[in-house]
């Protein structure tokens, strides 16, 4: 019993492509090169009502400074009008600015809590 031949294009053609005089097209591969995410920087503005102690507990507690840091970057907000409290990737920075503020809103402090572009 004889099989009934495939539909052409059923199969395609396996091996070399027929040359047609035009020469062969050889897409090159190009190594992808992924950047760096951007980082922003947390930064606490410095208010005339919430206490130091505040400040420093929040620097200790959201961004892991120790007492001596803490101080320092409180002491420098109060002095400066601003200070930084931590560089971070977007969604990092945003997360923290966001428990900064709940934190502040829950203990009635006006303290506020920024992020932008390092």
């Amino acid at each position: 019993m004889a099989q009934k031949p495939a539909h052409p294009s059923a199969n395609p053609p396996v091996g070399p492509l027929p040359d047609d005089g035009q020469g062969v097209v050889v897409a090159e591969r190009k190594a992808q090169r992924t950047k760096p995410p951007s980082l922003f920087q947390v930064v606490l503005l410095n208010d005339d009502f919430t206490p130091m102690e505040f400040v420093v507990m929040v620097l200790q507690e959201f961004f892991k400074h120790d007492l001596e840091t803490a101080t320092h970057i409180m002491l420098k907000i109060h002095h400066e009008g601003r200070g930084v409290c931590g560089v971070y990737t977007k969604d990092v920075a945003a997360t923290k600015v966001e428990l900064v503020l709940a934190a502040a809103r829950r203990t009635g402090h006006p303290l506020q809590c920024i992020m932008e572009a390092a």
